[in-house]
């Protein structure tokens, strides 16, 4: 039975890690990828840190699996600059692979074998990888022996992130990494993922959900036709695009109420003063979600 490995790092290996703390782990330079006369993307730029959740938040057809395919060299036609983990991406070989793991919104995968029979064969790609078993725990999958025919949606989703987790991925792409999961699933890879990220792997996701996004991102991109329109923290766009209001729901002769109330002058103003004077139930600032931001800034909608 193969153990989960631990390599003690060499000096080389040491210089590089650190290096990499300095340096964009991804760099997109005005990429241009078009299908014939079909838009894939146009002038795409944008830069991932080392050790953070990069989300790519778009509609369907927005450019998102292009980029994706872009930066895991299943595209390699595309005009531009890409840079990933310091080197032009078209200048990796196969070595690239054992530094990635991606996941794809439709999971790959042997069908007439099992669980664990697809992970044992996707592990001998490498040249050292964690243990199956290990690694289906991880995701929660407890199927290992089950004919991946008979796997549910969620099922194989699962199995497509453990796969994608058996290098041990510096960097991690996934597209739509949570459709088809169920809530507790959800919440499980969601665990997952925020636990990679603090302990310094870098992850780039792409997806329509804003509610994924909001959650696990540290940093979203808004693309639309192969463009992306802005960047920015999720909590932070919300502050700086946000209303400045806050909302007040209360108790007026046993009915819940709501009201809503600019900041500007909230202490001079007389109706909100008076509703202070009874029984208040909660009070909250007034925040938009990322999909409301997404349509002021794009004039489109995530789905």
């Amino acid at each position: 039975m193969e153990r989960s490995f631990h390599v003690v790092p060499s000096k080389k290996e040491i210089n590089i890690k650190r290096e990499l703390k300095d340096m964009k782990v991804i760099d997109v330079k005005n990429v241009r990828k078009y299908y014939g006369g079909v838009r894939g993307v146009d002038g795409l730029t944008f830069s991932v840190e080392k050790g953070e959740i990069y989300g790519l938040l778009g509609p369907n057809g927005a450019g998102k699996t292009t980029t994706i395919k872009i930066l895991v060299k299943i595209i390699k036609d595309y005009d531009g600059k890409v840079n990933v983990l310091g080197r032009d991406l078209k200048e990796w070989d196969e070595g690239y692979y054992n530094k990635i793991g991606v996941s794809f919104e439709f999971p790959a995968s042997y069908s007439k074998l099992t669980v664990l029979e697809n992970l044992e064969f996707f592990a001998s790609f490498y040249k050292r990888h964690l243990e199956p078993r290990e690694v289906l725990k991880l995701v929660g999958l407890n199927e290992s022996n089950m004919l991946v025919l008979k796997l549910s949606k969620g099922m194989r989703r699962k199995l497509d992130l453990a796969r994608a987790l058996l290098p041990d991925p510096d960097i991690l792409f996934l597209d739509e990494p949570l459709e088809g999961l169920d809530p507790e699933s959800a919440r499980r890879i969601k665990d997952l993922l925020l636990e990679m990220r603090d302990n310094g792997k870098t992850i780039f996701l792409t997806t329509h959900n804003m509610y994924v996004a909001d959650e696990l991102c540290d940093r979203v991109a808004f693309i639309v036709e192969g463009k992306i329109r802005l960047v920015g923290n999720p909590k932070e766009l919300k502050v700086r695009m946000g209303k400045r209001a806050i909302k007040i729901e209360y108790l007026d002769e046993g009915k819940v109420k709501i009201a809503e109330f600019p900041l500007e002058n909230l202490g001079k103003n007389r109706e909100f003063l008076d509703i202070l004077r009874k029984e208040i139930m909660r009070i909250e600032t007034v925040e938009p979600s990322l999909e409301e931001i997404f349509l002021k800034v794009t004039g489109r909608r995530l789905i």
